[in-house]
């Protein structure tokens, strides 16, 4: 059984942001090591390397390196982008307690990613910044950044906002579209599977559980864009014309096809625990506001 009341919106705005700080904290060093991996030019044998080699070198904290970026910015991020999926369901309803059909779980993702996208892509970029600079200081000239602030400030300097803060944001926008289709689909129809028959809503478990199939769903139906994407907004310069199919024929002509999949495997294994917790929080958040009328 499931409650079909949609919520209001002060309660995802809440809930979201309980739900992308869950993520965040869960799940940053795994998606540290993801960012390394995808613009590693042959420092890092593997995962266990450039995770070995982190900590070796810049202590394990290293592993939550810009974290304060999507720390702060996650919960603006979750908020809207799970606003904007309860909103665009809202719509693809005929009456208000249909259930959608999958097909429309899927079309209500794809629109909230693109929503989201305004948001994730500046975050994302500054994570990705902080996420990829080695040790505590420039070695090699280019410019260190203390944190997300600083970073923001250089590029905006130096590159403008749609250049400097934005860039990749195109890139963004068209991963997100089949990733979180594959997100809310994944979650959505693992819940359906687990509580067939059940008089009462999901529980932690099966919540947890629907949630990393989710998050698997998420990656499985995007990885390579997302790689375009950290390539395109770690880059020096800002990308031109149709970069996205240009920097995936580049990636695919320097390494191949695992070029393309690099860092994979931390992903997917990030993902489960993080988007089993970023579901749960959310989905438990909701169901205590709507028990207090919210």
């Amino acid at each position: 059984m499931s409650n079909n009341k949609p919520p209001s919106a002060v309660a995802d705005f809440i809930a979201g942001n309980f739900g992308g700080m869950a993520n965040v904290l869960v799940g940053q060093p795994l998606d540290t090591i993801k960012v390394r991996l995808q613009l590693d030019s042959g420092k890092f044998k593997g995962a266990w390397d450039c995770t070995v080699q982190t900590v070796q070198k810049e202590g394990f904290l290293a592993l939550y390196k810009g974290m304060a970026s999507p720390l702060i910015g996650i919960g603006a991020v979750n908020a809207l982008l799970f606003a904007a999926n309860s909103n665009i369901k809202q719509r693809l309803q005929t009456h208000p307690d249909e259930v959608l059909g999958l097909n429309k779980i899927a079309l209500a993702g794809a629109g909230a990613g693109i929503v989201n996208s305004i948001l994730a892509s500046p975050v994302e970029l500054l994570k990705i910044k902080m996420q990829a600079q080695f040790g505590h200081a420039s070695v090699d000239g280019s410019k260190h950044f203390t944190g997300p602030l600083d970073c923001a400030k250089y590029l905006i300097a130096r590159d403008g906002v749609a250049h400097g803060l934005f860039r990749g944001l195109w890139a963004t926008v068209v991963r997100e579209i089949p990733a979180y289709a594959g997100f809310y689909t994944g979650f959505e129809a693992t819940k359906r599977y687990l509580t067939k028959g059940q008089d009462k809503q999901a529980d932690i478990f099966q919540l947890m559980t629907a949630g990393a199939v989710g998050g698997i769903g998420y990656w499985v139906f995007s990885y390579p864009l997302d790689v375009v994407k950290s390539v395109v907004q770690h880059g020096d310069t800002p990308p031109k014309g149709l970069y996205i199919t240009s920097v995936l024929k580049r990636i695919y002509a320097r390494d191949g096809m695992a070029g393309l999949f690099r860092g994979f495997t931390p992903t997917v294994l990030r993902s489960i625990p993080a988007a089993g917790a970023t579901f749960t929080a959310y989905e438990l958040s909701i169901r205590a506001f709507q028990a207090n009328g919210w």
